[in-house]
């Protein structure tokens, strides 16, 4: 983690939509369908410090994958969102001046056997990002590939081997190559160690940090290990239902987590100590989480609160600065009661 206080990536009020069809409604002619929107990220806003890592973990579903896809043009944004690369804006920019941009901009992706193409070489699986952002070809192309997988740890003779032939890790090492082969300056960590065994995680988490260290790189990493983004991240968020609901360095976030959902999501982390694991109290949240589509009015989360109050299924809480660079959207942290 070598940050700097110059900002690689600036998200601001970032929103993404998706209109779904519902095949059935009852005043609807027949054959007729009604769409909706769904809510995949409500308003979210961060900002990540060239050379540092910042993660952003919650459930499944919560919108961690489609913020960071928004970054990094992937997904369409709400008209009022901002994408700032380097304090440039390129949230509208067309393809043809997003370009440039393409190659600083990368991605690793969560499955490394579903996101390679089966029927293709490891050396043309890392040369894809070459080719098609016009970066080299031939000779020249072979040559950045080759330096790729020496950077990830692959050895010359899997160049013009296939997918099925390597191990998790091994393969989850094409992915992270292929992101790196363009030289990016940001990359998004799509949960990238989530589908290995343990064993093999910290092997590619200490690539990651490796690469950091010595290229700079600026990450965003989505991830639901918990344990493994203290590891890595100079600062954490908290996402829930498309919101945002902390953030904070990740010292201060695991030592003196304010949000209701964050401190379940933290009291699930096993203990090392089996005896101190088998007396830790766990926060066991009830209910199911609310449909994106239809989502409920306040807080995101009151229907599952514990603690909440009247003002939280009405009011919706804004993110604000508690200090320590600590910010926390909730009643109970702002309340005067």
């Amino acid at each position: 983690m070598t940050g700097t206080n110059e900002y690689c990536i600036e998200a601001r009020d970032i929103s993404v939509q998706f209109p779904v069809k519902s095949p059935f409604h009852l005043n609807r002619k027949r054959g007729e369908k009604k769409t909706k929107l769904l809510t995949a990220v409500n308003h979210v806003s961060l900002s990540i410090r060239t050379g540092e890592t910042v993660s952003l973990v919650g459930e499944s579903g919560c919108g961690k994958t489609t913020f960071g896809r928004a970054l990094l043009r992937l997904v369409n944004t709400a008209p009022e969102s901002q994408i700032l690369f380097h304090g440039k804006d390129i949230s509208r920019l067309d393809e043809k001046h997003l370009h440039p941009y393409r190659a600083k901009m990368q991605m690793i992706f969560q499955d490394p056997m579903t996101s390679l193409d089966p029927r293709k070489t490891i050396g043309a699986i890392i040369a894809e990002p070459l080719i098609a952002l016009h970066l080299a070809s031939g000779t020249e192309a072979e040559k950045k590939v080759r330096e790729a997988m020496d950077m990830v740890g692959l050895k010359p003779d899997h160049y013009d081997r296939y997918p099925h032939e390597f191990s998790g890790g091994q393969r989850q090492r094409v992915g992270i190559a292929r992101a790196l082969v363009a030289h990016p300056e940001f990359i998004v960590c799509d949960e990238p160690i989530s589908a290995l065994d343990v064993s093999i995680q910290a092997q590619v988490i200490n690539i990651l940090e490796d690469l950091q260290n010595r290229y700079g790189y600026t990450y965003l990493f989505i991830s639901h290990d918990l344990s493994m983004v203290r590891h890595i991240s100079d600062e954490v968020g908290v996402m829930y239902l498309g919101s945002l609901v902390e953030f904070a360095p990740v010292k201060e976030l695991y030592e003196n987590m304010l949000h209701p959902y964050t401190q379940s999501l933290m009291s699930a982390i096993p203990e090392p100590d089996p005896i101190a694991n088998r007396n830790a109290k766990r926060i066991i949240l009830t209910g199911e989480v609310p449909s994106p589509l239809n989502p409920p009015k306040g807080c995101p989360f009151w229907t599952r609160c514990r603690q909440c109050m009247e003002k939280c299924a009405e009011i919706r809480p804004e993110l604000r600065n508690v200090g320590n660079g600590h910010l926390v959207a909730c009643h109970l942290i702002h309340s005067d009661r």
